[in-house]
This record gives C-alpha cells, sequence and structure tokens, in this order.
C-alpha cells in the first residue's frame, strides 16, 4: 500500500489541527499502543482526552495534520520540554504516521512545516524522546531512530530499562536537533503560538 501513497503524495496538505480532528488522530495513535512499544502508553486515549489535548496543545505550540483525499494520513506536535521557565526554548517532538502511509515522506512534511514554525516561536531545540531496545525488536524498530538520523537529530542520551510493555523491558533514547544554529547567547522572546502572524503560518503550511 506504500507505493499507492506514494503516488498521491503531491496532493498532500499540511494544516493545524483541530478539535474536529480527534478521532481520526485517535485512530492513528491507537494502532502504536495496542501493536507497539514505540510508545509506552498501554491503553489508548479516548477521542475526548485528545480533542482536549489538542486544544492544550495549540495554546502554546503547533499541531499539524497530513491529510489526503480528507482523510487524515499523519500528526506531528510540538510539547513543553520541561515545565519550568528555563526550558522555555526548548520542545519535545511528536510525529505518527498511517501505517499505509509510512515511508512516503509524511513525516518529512510534518516535521519540516513543525519545525519551521517553532522557528518563529524562537524555539531553538527540538527533542525527540524514543523508545529503544538492543537488538530491536518486532514491537521497537529502528525506524523512529532512523528517522530521526535522516531529519538531522542526533543522540544525546539513553536510559535503559524503564518501560515495560508485552512482557520486556524497553528503554528510551534522546534526540535533540538545533533549529538555530549558533544558539544565541541573547534569545529573542519565546512566541506563543496563537500570538504569530497567522499570514506566516499560512505561508509555511502552503509550501510544506
Amino acid at each position: 500500500m506504500n507505493n499507492i501513497a506514494r503516488k498521491h503524495t503531491d496532493a498532500m496538505t499540511i494544516r493545524l489541527a483541530t478539535p474536529e480532528d480527534a478521532a481520526a488522530i485517535c485512530d492513528i495513535y491507537s494502532h502504536y499502543v495496542r501493536n507497539t512499544a514505540i510508545t509506552f502508553d498501554i491503553e489508548p486515549p479516548t477521542v475526548e482526552e485528545l480533542r482536549t489535548k489538542i486544544e492544550s496543545i495549540e495554546e502554546r505550540y503547533p499541531f499539524l495534520v497530513a491529510e489526503e483525499d480528507g482523510a487524515i494520513v499523519g500528526y506531528s506536535y510540538a510539547s513543553a520540554f520541561r515545565p519550568r521557565a528555563a526550558y522555555v526554548h526548548a520542545i519535545e517532538t511528536s510525529v505518527y504516521v498511517r501505517q499505509d502511509f509510512k515511508g512516503n515522506g509524511t513525516g518529512r512534511k510534518l516535521y519540516g512545516a513543525l519545525e519551521a514554525i517553532l522557528h518563529l516561536q524562537h524555539v531553538y531545540t527540538a527533542n525527540a524522546c524514543i523508545s529503544f531496545i538492543d537488538p530491536a525488536d518486532e514491537y521497537s524498530p529502528e525506524t523512529s531512530r532512523l528517522f530521526h538520523e535522516r531529519m538531522g537529530y542526533k543522540l544525546c542520551a539513553h536510559i535503559p530499562n524503564c518501560g515495560r510493555k508485552f512482557d520486556r523491558w524497553y528503554g528510551i533514547i534522546w534526540m535533540q536537533k538545533e533549529l538555530t544554529s549558533p544558539i544565541p547567547n541573547d534569545p529573542d522572546p519565546f512566541i506563543p503560538f496563537p500570538e504569530l502572524d497567522p499570514r506566516e503560518i499560512a505561508e509555511i503550511l502552503a509550501s510544506a
């Protein structure tokens, strides 16, 4: 099915998520919860929980979806790296793609648009938390690590045996990408997502 998806990639659009997208996002994420250790959630969230999450995230950060032929095929968002104010210029990224659209550039399009918007917000480092087991297994393949490497993320930490799922222990790795280089010693103030110029956001999404 990936070959079919590749034929239609040019028709894909990236747009801001809305609460009405919660059901489709729930369907995508639930697959990973039930069938993989890519996320350490054990039970999928409800649609209402995801609706609330979309609204909450967009109070400060972008939440994007990839859409083709009226169907959501992937999503990505930023969230706070840590709650304390000193971390304001760092975020954590997340990206999930529908199974039949993996490998066709959907994740790259989502991350590209996400990073461009984060740059407008004066976010300087993006951090990704990825499940890890050595050797990789059927529940936690190397796919996410390799994707982030291709996107310019670098390994910066490994925490072994911190999550248990499918009757085995998994660790996590942290990977980081500098969105601005060099990172300024005197950074511009962080700009919450709702305060960005909508025209700049529209331009980024249109060119994704």
